[in-house]
């Protein structure tokens, strides 16, 4: 049930791109209007997240599942009789925003802590590629019916979808394994349903406040929020007006689309392989850097249209889109130890800061130059700024000797003197 409400949430994600043409050419509305739902979506999605997995343990994933499926159903049908900009700002990018930014990575971390006992990274993982699911399964259904019926009765009915949904959850999903009187995946004996927690959202603020006290927080931060630009930022809601303007349908592009994240999960469980066996600084930095070569060559291939070009641009983004996940977990469990999980969930954050402002920014650039291929270029910049940022994350075994010698000569200089 779990993965069905999240496969429910990644097919409200993507959206936005369908949205960008109809509601230019309907209302006459600037795409840079129109991206700003985009950009307040994708903050508030990576804001919530850290307060969902606290509300969640204060008053149970049902309801805090139950809630965010509400959001964004009403969200949806809403955004179908708006009439201003403004109010898709208001129910697209605040409603959903919220609501979809509660069933993220923290809601399986949640789920897998509870239910299972042995395999929880392959049930956290399982769940993380849910919401690719749901782009994958509904992206280019999504668009074919935008393309035949306008744009209304498509998110109309993806918010009745997400309304049985949230009646499925009232029914089936339960909080913990105790609810239903059965031990974890694993156990051997049932588990006590634990008592709900209180200040767990006061404790997030805190661990926020310490990392934000060292330098390996900001170079994450800072690396994870171009990561956000150059991802999500830029896909989830220009790629299609990008392919438009290049003469693409939208069933089209979003099947292209579709095609970066089905390349997207194979690349995660690559990366997940090879960061139990390679440095993951060196992999972010190879990461970045093919992000950074592929950007530059998209302009040529949409140009090109639907061909061997696009494809090739398909497969290498889609690889290394969502690789970076599991050596930016890594790093910072490394470095926070027990307050790592609490720590990504703000790196998290800063992600969706960066793919909110690129979301916009690109949608701006377009309405101010008549085309993407300089903000492409740009972004391409940006990746190999990532580049020096994963390089010098000084390793934890470096860092600790070097506060052993700080403090091995703090205590011989009072002797000295």
């Amino acid at each position: 049930m779990a993965a069905v409400a999240i496969v429910t949430a990644g097919a409200f994600s993507t959206v936005p791109g369908l949205l960008v043409t109809p509601l230019h050419e309907g209302y006459g509305w600037d795409r840079g209007q129109i991206a700003l739902a985009t950009a307040v979506n994708m903050v508030l999605y990576g804001l919530t997240a850290p307060f969902a997995a606290a509300a969640m343990d204060r008053f149970g994933v049902r309801r805090v599942v139950l809630v965010a499926l509400s959001l964004v159903s009403v969200g949806a049908l809403l955004t179908s009789v708006m009439t201003a900009a403004w109010q898709l700002t208001l129910y697209w990018g605040v409603l959903v925003g919220i609501g979809t930014g509660s069933l993220t990575m923290t809601f399986a971390a949640t789920v897998s802590a509870h239910w299972f006992h042995r395999r929880r990274g392959l049930v956290a993982g399982g769940l993380g590629a849910a919401s690719h699911l749901g782009q994958l399964l509904f992206l280019p259904l999504l668009a074919s019916a935008v393309e035949r019926y306008g744009w209304r009765p498509p998110v109309v009915t993806l918010a009745l979808a997400g309304l049985v949904v949230a009646a499925l959850v009232t029914l089936a999903l339960r909080d913990h394994p105790a609810d239903r009187g059965v031990a974890p995946y694993g156990a051997r004996v049932p588990v006590p349903k634990p008592p709900p927690a209180r200040g767990a959202a006061a404790r997030g603020v805190r661990v926020l406040g310490r990392a934000a006290r060292t330098g390996p927080f900001w170079l994450l931060a800072g690396m994870y929020a171009i990561c956000g630009a150059t991802t999500n930022g830029i896909m989830w809601s220009n790629w299609m007006p990008a392919a438009h303007d290049h003469g693409l349908g939208a069933t089209v592009a979003a099947s292209m689309l579709s095609l970066i994240g089905v390349f997207s999960a194979l690349g995660a469980l690559a990366s997940g392989w090879l960061t139990d066996r390679l440095d993951p600084r060196r992999l972010l930095a190879g990461y970045f850097t093919v992000r950074a070569l592929t950007l530059l060559a998209l302009p040529q291939a949409l140009a090109a249209g639907a061909g061997p070009e696009l494809l090739a641009f398909t497969l290498v983004y889609g690889l290394v889109d969502v690789a970076t996940v599991p050596p930016v977990i890594t790093l910072a469990n490394e470095r926070f130890g027990a307050e790592g999980p609490v720590v990504f969930g703000w790196i998290t954050a800063a992600h969706q800061l960066g793919a909110g402002v690129a979301a916009f920014a690109a949608a701006a650039a377009r309405d101010l130059l008549g085309g993407y291929t300089l903000v492409w270029l740009v972004l391409s910049a940006v990746c190999l700024v990532a580049v020096p940022l994963a390089l010098v994350l000084v390793p934890p075994a470096a860092t600790d000797a070097a506060t052993d010698a700080a403090t091995d000569d703090a205590t011989v200089a009072p002797a000295a003197g």
